[in-house]
């Protein structure tokens, strides 16, 4: 089961980029999407929306103003969670998918690799 990374970028100050290469550290699949075709350090960030499989979560770093453009394409991967990363809460999300029966959580993918509550499937 992969982690989707949904605001992936390439520049390494990014905190979704250091998310990638967390991950990717802990011995973790990943997959990328960003708004644009891009590589990092251990892979290619995508854009669009791709035909992914076996996501188990759903890494958010998209602010709730830009998440409406995901919602039926998060919906559509049916991720078991998607984390909102600090500065991504957003209420209206939470209720598609808690409707789609889609656990979610508030949390930093960061903090949760480094403490080791980060849990997949």
């Amino acid at each position: 089961m992969k982690t989707l990374v949904i605001g992936a970028s390439p520049k390494p100050e990014r905190y979704s980029n250091r998310a990638l290469n967390m991950l990717h550290n802990h011995g973790l699949e990943t997959e990328a999407l960003g708004l644009r075709e891009a590589s990092y350090k251990h892979g290619q960030i995508d854009a669009g929306f791709p035909d992914y499989k076996d996501i188990d979560t759903i890494s958010l770093y998209v602010g709730p103003r830009n998440q409406s453009y995901y919602y039926d394409y998060i919906l559509s991967l049916k991720p078991r969670r998607v984390i909102f990363n600090p500065g991504t809460e957003n209420p209206e999300l939470y209720q598609k998918l808690e409707a789609a029966e889609i656990e979610y959580e508030e949390a930093c993918t960061l903090v949760l690799l480094s403490t080791g509550q980060y849990e997949t499937t």
